[in-house]
């Protein structure tokens, strides 16, 4: 299935037409891609945020789907839920319920108290497969990566009796190759609104990554591997704008026009938005055996978010860490709505801010939000005390 190409058209020598292709498929709640794979035969494992070993599901010739809600009405799924959750659950759902995404089997994560529920939730309403991935609560134990070797193999089984067929050690390496090169890729795109903000902004960033969980790697690496060349070689020039990073979208995903928004006003040069697809920072070896390397990377070659628990990377200290090496003089702390980790770390984030002597702006959003008024002129005032003081 690894041939099926789902996108009707590439237009990919005009960066522009690329741009309206990402943010069309984005926003189109029908999943037009993923149809186009099961239309071919293909079969679809749906995994919930934050991260989740899609080479596994590639390696079977399945298409692994990063489900992050949408901006629809929750009929089905609030029937379902509690009225005080986060919005990516129940958006998640109701795109099952309402057949706008059809899966074959559906993974969660114990990321929070909500979350550790929906694949039960889920199971009750499908008939296909619905499970918990156990990723390590103790990152520093000495068997972390032993006991997630296991949950991967676990997890291969599974999908295996899904896909029907065999998934083999030199299956996984090469699906790890094409992952290796898809991060590469991301982080190239990565360092170009890191070194020359003015030539990507973060809205656009952000289409042409999280595209990518929608699609076969392999598109989503031609498709990177085209348009890098056309971003770098814009006539944009720069701008006297504040360096900033954006934190806080690690599950719940803001609209994209709160991050048009930020535009205007600022370069967001670094962000942690659909950090579950950008988890990894190194190759993940190709030799030995590759249930072990991919375990061991997400442990050893990782970056952070509030919904893992590792004690060599405490979360204020890296939000420090991305800041400078992004060379950032301001932060942007964001939270979805509902959302308690997310909220608890602001607290912190913000104690850690303070005691740096880093200005920084607080702020909440929803993924069905319409209206940025509000937030518009609180960032203007915000950019304006920072660079008139």
């Amino acid at each position: 299935m690894t041939n099926v190409q789902v996108l009707d058209s590439k237009p990919y020598h005009s960066l522009d037409e690329t741009l309206y292709m990402c943010r069309e498929l984005l926003e189109d709640d029908d999943f037009p891609t993923v149809k186009k794979w099961r239309a071919a035969g293909g079969k679809v494992v749906g995994h919930f945020q934050v991260y989740f070993p899609e080479e596994i599901a590639h390696a079977a010739g399945m298409l692994p789907l990063k489900m992050r809600g949408a901006q629809i009405e929750t009929r089905l799924a609030e029937a379902r839920f509690g009225s005080y959750l986060c919005s990516i659950l129940k958006t998640s759902l109701e795109l099952a319920l309402s057949n706008k995404v059809q899966l074959d089997m559906f993974v969660s994560h114990p990321i929070c108290d909500a979350a550790r529920n929906l694949a039960a939730v889920w199971g009750r309403n499908f008939k296909y497969p619905c499970q918990i991935l156990y990723l390590p609560q103790n990152a520093n134990s000495a068997f972390s990566a032993k006991y997630l070797r296991g949950e991967y193999d676990r997890l291969k089984r599974d999908i295996e009796t899904i896909a029907g067929r065999k998934v083999t050690d030199d299956d996984l390496r090469n699906s790890i190759k094409v992952f290796n090169e898809n991060r590469r890729l991301m982080h190239k795109l990565y360092a170009i609104k890191r070194e020359t903000p003015w030539l990507l902004s973060t809205d656009e960033a952000y289409v042409l990554v999280a595209v990518g969980g929608m699609i076969p790697r392999e598109e989503h690496n031609e498709m990177l591997q085209a348009v890098i060349p056309l971003i770098e070689a814009r006539s944009a020039k720069a701008q006297d704008r504040v360096r900033v990073v954006f934190e806080g979208g690690f599950c719940e995903q803001p609209p994209l026009d709160l991050l048009r928004t930020i535009s205007q006003f600022c370069y967001v040069v670094d962000d942690d938005l659909m950090i579950g697809l950008r988890w990894i920072l190194e190759d993940v070896e190709t030799d030995g055996d590759p249930l072990f390397n991919l375990a061991d990377a997400y442990l050893e070659k990782s970056s952070y978010s509030p919904v893992q628990h590792d004690n060599r990377k405490p979360k204020e200290e890296m939000l420090l860490k991305r800041i400078e090496g992004a060379r950032a003089s301001a932060a942007i702390v964001t939270a979805a709505k509902m959302c308690e980790p997310g909220l608890e770390e602001q607290v912190a984030y913000a104690k850690a801010l303070d005691t740096a002597g880093i200005p920084y702006f607080i702020s909440e959003f929803e993924e069905s939000m319409t209206s940025f008024d509000q937030m518009q002129i609180q960032l203007e005032t915000f950019v304006e005390n920072l660079m008139f003081a």
